[in-house]
């Protein structure tokens, strides 16, 4: 095994200053695995880490993204919780085993400010890794760490969802086309809003039951009620944030839910109270959700046979342009294809 590696690293805000780097291969410390990095997946959050912080300072140079899937080649002192040769993928939020969550002092997320994981090889805390599905191929099982999860936490964690239900899913992102197969899955009805009838057609082909195209229905949460013979919708998964969050308490049926978890036009929401309190709803942020919750979502997909949606894979040289495919807007998941011998 070369004692050097290959990583991406930034050397101050800015996702146009990536650049490929030789470095060290790192050793796995005591509690620590090392990863040989197979695939990882992109998210609209790692654009933003990389312009910002997110709300963190970052240390320089800093290697973006947080979700991947590999093999664990070495293990550190004291590791019993897995092998030389499983698959693992990363959890998202540090320390967070179950339970409620914990403060952010003490709960940093991986792929800022904790460094992400677009490198050859990664050492990382054997407890911030679970199993890969078996299920699953490398590319698809990178998908699961934060898109996966924080539509299960949305929709079977936390919203209790149940057949007979209605679902609104906002866009055609990697949460809310794993959300549209998570609902259809457990018997529900969803209504997912984005802005071409294309889209709306794939989505009808993963289980959505109605599209609503909101460039020709830009008060989109008329339409919610119509098609639901004007009671509303149980769970609302809001992806915009700013006064698109009105427009879902307008959309949600009495007592029901509306999970918080984009800002893709606003990391601000504007709401009036009088609605929210009239119709009983509860709101609730979602911030993806602990390492118990992704290893139950792990055996289901290994049961009911999930797959993601990837619009496409680049492979390691071409991170760049699988950053610009990220921002410029992506039907499903965007994957890195680190190891692409592994690929099977």
């Amino acid at each position: 095994m070369s004692e050097t590696m290959k990583r991406w690293e930034i050397p101050a805000y800015g996702v146009d200053k990536l650049a490929l780097n030789t470095v060290a291969r790192p050793t796995p410390k005591a509690g620590e695995i090392l990863v040989e990095v197979e695939a990882v997946s992109l998210n609209y959050r790692d654009l933003v880490v990389a312009a910002d912080g997110m709300g963190s300072d970052l240390n320089f140079p800093f290697t973006p993204a947080s979700d991947m899937t590999g093999r664990v080649v070495a293990l550190g002192e004291g590791v019993t919780r897995f092998s030389v040769g499983d698959k693992v993928i990363s959890t998202y939020i540090a320390n967070w085993v179950d339970g409620a969550p914990l403060s952010w002092a003490d709960s940093p997320t991986q792929g800022g400010p904790i460094p992400g994981m677009l490198a050859e090889y990664v050492a990382t805390p054997a407890e911030w890794c679970v199993l890969a599905p078996k299920s699953m191929t490398p590319e698809e099982a990178s998908t699961l760490p934060v898109a996966a999860l924080t539509a299960w936490m949305a929709l079977i964690e936390e919203g209790n969802l149940h057949a007979g239900q209605t679902v609104v899913v906002q866009g055609t992102g990697g949460v809310s086309l794993f959300a549209i197969q998570i609902a259809a899955a457990n018997g529900a009805h969803v209504i997912v809003t984005t802005t071409s009838d294309s889209k709306i057609a794939r989505a009808k082909e993963l289980g959505a039951t109605h599209g609503i195209n909101r460039n020709t229905h830009p008060d989109w949460q008329n339409e919610v009620r119509r098609l639901t013979d004007g009671r509303g919708a149980e769970h609302i998964l809001e992806m915009a944030g700013g006064d698109n969050l009105g427009r879902s308490l307008q959309a949600v049926a009495p007592g029901g839910r509306i999970s918080v978890i984009g800002l893709l036009e606003s990391d601000s929401v504007t709401l009036p109270i009088m609605p929210m309190l009239g119709s009983r709803v509860s709101i609730v942020a979602i911030a993806v959700g602990p390492r118990r919750v992704l290893e139950d979502l792990i055996r289901a997909v290994d049961v009911r046979g999930l797959k993601p949606v990837i619009d496409a894979s680049y492979s390691f040289s071409e991170v760049k342009e699988a950053f610009a495919h990220l921002k410029r807007g992506a039907f499903g998941k965007i994957v890195v294809k680190v190891r692409e011998a592994y690929m099977n």
